[in-house]
């Protein structure tokens, strides 16, 4: 049996930064897995939409992966619903979420900003997009606590939008700690309005900033794990 086709799905963007990098991560896919039918689409704001994209796969052929890094809104509502929208039979995935190999290319992007794993005085802000969805705000707290790990840093969560704490109040927080070098490392896939905003902010405080998780290699073996915890579930069926 052929595999199925993956389709990641990112939320899509009025910035072009966004849906680029959703181009870039499915090149990553193609090349670690050469001959897999890997397409883009996006729920909204970008092309091809999601529905458009289900249309062109035959029944029983498709998986849905999200470009997402919380399980929330996006994942839990507005996919399913253009699935079921669309009349497609396709499975879809678990967000990409807080998995390890993610959390080691945040931590390799602060370390290619000049930020050593051996300096005591860093405090890292891990800045991320906040949620309705309060259990997916905490699962994100996590990733702080991670990234300390094999680290002399300490660590904490600020969301860009939504609940509390704020980068501003997370810096706060790291400073009563005792950290005295702050660093900005944004749990992002790519730059868009939301991370230039939390980058406005790093400047005016004079913050570091680390680069977004991009189109790295883990990300592409991050969705094709997530692909292929689904592909064995459909086969058998």
């Amino acid at each position: 049996m052929s595999s199925p086709t993956l389709i990641l799905t990112a939320h899509g963007s009025a910035d072009p930064r966004s849906a680029a990098n959703a181009r870039e991560v499915a090149a990553t896919i193609r090349r670690l897995r050469p001959g897999l039918d890997a397409r883009v689409a996006f729920c909204e704001q970008n092309a091809p939409n999601l529905r458009d994209v289900l249309a062109t796969v035959v029944p029983g052929a498709a998986v849905v992966v999200p470009l997402l890094l919380a399980d929330a809104y996006h994942a839990r509502v507005d996919i399913p619903e253009m699935i079921a929208e669309s009349g497609s039979d396709a499975r879809q995935a678990d967000v990409l979420g807080e998995d390890e190999r993610l959390i080691h290319v945040l931590r390799q992007r602060l370390e290619h900003a000049g930020v050593s794993r051996l300096d005591p005085r860093v405090g890292v802000l891990v800045t991320a997009v906040g949620s309705s969805h309060t259990q997916a705000n905490a699962r994100t707290a996590g990733v702080a606590r991670e990234l300390t790990l094999t680290t002399r840093w300490t660590a904490t969560t600020a969301f860009a939008t939504g609940p509390h704490p704020t980068p501003a109040e997370a810096a706060e927080v790291l400073r009563s700690g005792g950290a005295s070098r702050l660093v900005i490392a944004p749990w992002f896939l790519a730059h868009g309005r939301i991370t230039d905003r939390v980058a406005a902010f790093a400047r005016s405080e004079r913050i570091p900033m680390s680069s977004p998780l991009g189109a790295h290699r883990q990300v592409a073996e991050t969705v094709l794990d997530r692909f292929d915890s689904v592909v064995p579930a459909r086969v058998a069926a």
